[in-house]
């Protein structure tokens, strides 16, 4: 234990304020239990920008620890955080600490055997926001996949979940399963990382129902009704509070020929398009590098709706999207492909153009939300 004398010290300086101002210890502020589990170990890290105390990333803190790093997977956005969404991530190796980086991101989702062959236990610290499409749950499902194949052990370090004090949006229909929804749940699932990975687990969803074997290092001091800002942006396009607590609703936009603000500084908080000139509001999209290299509507004027100053609701906002359905002037062209996928069903694009209300709309998803809390109640870690 002599060696945890100055990273106790170390995590005093650099991560007191922040826990006593949220009282919420994430799995990462538990660096005995992550150093005890990987002892004599060979450990791979699924990790991007968020994995930090303060500002020093876990990948350093383990290397100073000594703990056996062998590569960090990288997901969507890159290790560092800072690649577009969609754009390519290839293999490289971090140039501080010289460990090879394997991209899981593009043609190569899933870790082949070759790429866990040297390692014995990967662990997983990326900050979540709680919704079906946010991709980074994606690559926990594929890690843990390649791992109960491979015989390697799965350590989840958990965080809180922003927008895990609700469950809404229709269940996943199996048809629709991609990338951006893999599992048979709601837009807003309500589930911490660790809860989730309990629940992939446990209800057989891995390929062939294998079962990784897992652990969390679970959250102290957090309940799902604690509110809690994160402290780093997940993501490039997500670097709001506000953003973040709109995006189970706004990100549904993305299947539509609308703008969701990408190229703003507040993505997820404007909607708009170039031929909505009915509407007074205003914003152009730009090239900004490290959020949006090339934005949809880049340097044209977009009119339609300012969100930055609404209340979050504990719910999906379905009036949004069809008052942006019934002042869009090509309705033909108002959905694209992708929005069956972000919805999870087909249903819900064809409920908006036969003019059913929000609240008919919801009540189709009624029963699938039923029987998916009866499942959630199985995996819960906290009240």
């Amino acid at each position: 234990m002599q060696r945890f004398s100055w990273v106790v010290f170390f995590l005093f300086l650099t991560v007191a304020a922040p826990a006593q101002q949220t009282k919420v210890q994430f799995g990462i502020h538990q660096l005995d239990k992550v150093v005890s589990a990987t002892e004599g170990k060979r450990v791979g890290l699924l990790v991007n920008h968020t994995a930090a105390l303060g500002n020093v990333h876990l990948v350093d803190l383990l290397v100073a620890m000594k703990v056996n790093i062998k590569k960090v997977y990288a997901p969507e956005h890159g290790f560092r955080g800072d690649a577009d969404a969609g754009e390519t991530i290839t293999d490289s190796k971090d140039p501080k600490t010289g460990i090879p980086i394997v991209s899981l991101y593009g043609n190569n989702k899933k870790p082949t055997a070759a790429q866990l062959a040297d390692v014995d236990v990967v662990i997983f610290d990326i900050q979540d926001v709680g919704t079906r499409f946010f991709t980074y749950i994606s690559s926990l499902h594929y890690m843990m996949e390649a791992c109960a194949e491979s015989k390697k052990k799965v350590i989840v370090l958990d965080r809180p979940n922003p927008n895990g004090h609700y469950v809404d949006g229709p269940v996943l229909k199996p048809e629709l399963k991609s990338f951006v929804g893999m599992h048979p749940i709601p837009i807003v699932h309500g589930l911490t990382v660790g809860e989730l990975a309990q629940m992939i687990n446990g209800e057989g969803w891995l390929a062939g129902g294998v079962r990784c074997e897992l652990e969390i290092i679970r959250l102290l001091f957090y309940t799902h009704a604690s509110a809690y800002t994160l402290p780093i942006k997940p993501s490039p396009n997500l670097p709001t509070q506000h953003g973040i607590l709109l995006y189970p609703t706004t990100c549904l936009f993305e299947g539509t020929a609308l703008s969701v603000g990408r190229g703003t500084q507040t993505p997820f908080e404007v909607i708009g398009h170039p031929a909505l000139t009915q509407f007074s509001f205003t914003f152009t999209p730009v090239s900004i590098p490290g959020m949006a290299k090339q934005p949809p509507f880049q340097d044209q004027a977009c009119f339609g709706w300012d969100f930055r100053a609404a209340k979050p609701e504990n719910r999906i906002v379905l009036q949004w999207l069809i008052d942006a359905y019934q002042a869009f002037p090509d309705k033909d062209k108002f959905f694209i492909p992708y929005f069956d996928k972000l919805a999870g069903t087909a249903a819900l694009k064809e409920q908006i153009r036969q003019g059913l209300t929000e609240q008919q709309i919801r009540d189709t998803w009624k029963k699938d939300l039923e029987a998916y809390q009866v499942i959630r109640q199985k995996y819960l870690l906290y009240p």
